[in-house]
């Protein structure tokens, strides 16, 4: 059984759908479906817009009403078989009488797969695996997350030339460019938690929240997550009431991303100091870095990871790199270097 040429468009324009702008984070996938008549011709579309809305199906199910019987539902992502905040997607379209289900990827998570059986055992045709590559992308956090779970971990840091990430005298503001801090907020705004040390917080004090480039908080803030045992002052900036935190009382970076992932969060970013990225990265808890590099020397100063255990070349942490730009103007220019460790066969699908 394979797929026709429409219901291989129908799956990319799925995929544009599931990847809408604007849909908020949140614990759940992004999902796109479209209904297809057997002539080819697009009954209805929909696609799912964030934690408690109607799912995809559920979304083009209700766009189309009766015209859904007998139709061919082209899904990203294989239809839910659980009742959580919705109904399960699988069922309803068993109800909708619904002839043949085309979807992309499986739904690695537990407690809502098993859609594929439902509707087999409806008499329902089911095809699976189409275009499974391009709807991983779009889901590239939430399906790392679900397959290994625990969230998935960008490390983010800021380092001259030669590696420091502040001079010999403690000053480290600003190693990075008015350009790289602006593109660090783009990013924490991808994830849903931003993690550091409590060193970090009683030191630096940062505000950890996501800002505009006129240093304005966006609406939509990550969690702000303070990782250590250490006592903290009330009056640290991360505990005030522009977003919400959490205390992760542990030094081990297993035990932080399993109570994060019960939490319902999916994408850690990691803006801690070099101890606490050198926990990260020996505990192999690292999936992505993202370094902006200046082009400055400073010879002496705080190192950009702490000691990683390596003696020996040939034991070196080796990184592909994925990504490579430049931002900024002039003598405030910085390269950003996306890497990350190398991929199993799997992650590639």
């Amino acid at each position: 059984m394979r797929a026709s040429d429409a219901e291989q468009q129908a799956m990319l324009r799925a995929l544009r759908l599931a990847a809408t702008p604007g849909v908020p984070l949140g614990p759940n996938p992004r999902v796109g479906c479209v209904l297809l008549a057997d002539d080819g011709r697009i009954v209805a579309d929909g696609f799912h817009r964030g934690a408690g809305t109607p799912h995809a199906e559920a979304d083009a199910l209700a766009r189309a009403g009766a015209a859904a019987r007998g139709t061919t539902a082209v899904v990203t992502l294989e239809p839910c078989n659980h009742t959580g905040r919705t109904g399960p997607c699988a069922q309803a379209l068993v109800e909708a009488g619904v002839r043949r289900v085309v979807f992309a990827q499986s739904d690695p998570n537990p407690q809502a797969s098993g859609g594929a059986e439902t509707l087999r055992a409806a008499g329902i045709e089911v095809l699976a695996g189409l275009l499974t590559k391009e709807a991983r992308a779009v889901n590239r956090v939430w399906t790392f997350a679900w397959e290994h779970g625990r969230p998935f971990v960008t490390w983010k840091f800021a380092t001259t030339l030669d590696g420091r990430s502040a001079a010999a005298d403690g000053t480290s503001r600003w190693v990075s460019s008015a350009a790289s801090r602006l593109d660090t907020h783009r990013l924490r705004a991808l994830s849903d938690t931003v993690l550091v040390g409590t060193r970090t917080v009683q030191v630096d004090d940062p505000r950890l929240t996501v800002r505009d480039e006129h240093d304005r908080p966006l609406p939509d803030q990550p969690l702000r997550a303070v990782m250590g045992l250490r006592d903290l002052p009330e009056d640290r900036r991360v505990f005030d009431d522009s977003a919400r935190t959490v205390r992760l009382l542990t030094h081990d970076p297993a035990e932080a991303l399993t109570e994060l992932f019960a939490l319902e969060r999916r994408h850690v970013f990691l803006e801690g100091g070099p101890t606490l990225a050198a926990a990260f990265l020996t505990a192999g808890l690292v999936d992505e870095v993202v370094a902006y590099v200046a082009p400055v020397l400073l010879g002496a100063g705080r190192t950009a990871v702490a000691d990683l255990g390596v003696t020996t070349l040939a034991d070196a942490l080796r990184l592909d790199v994925t990504d490579i730009a430049v931002l900024g103007e002039g003598p405030e220019r910085n390269v950003r270097l996306t890497m990350a460790p190398p991929r199993s066969p799997r992650e590639d699908l």
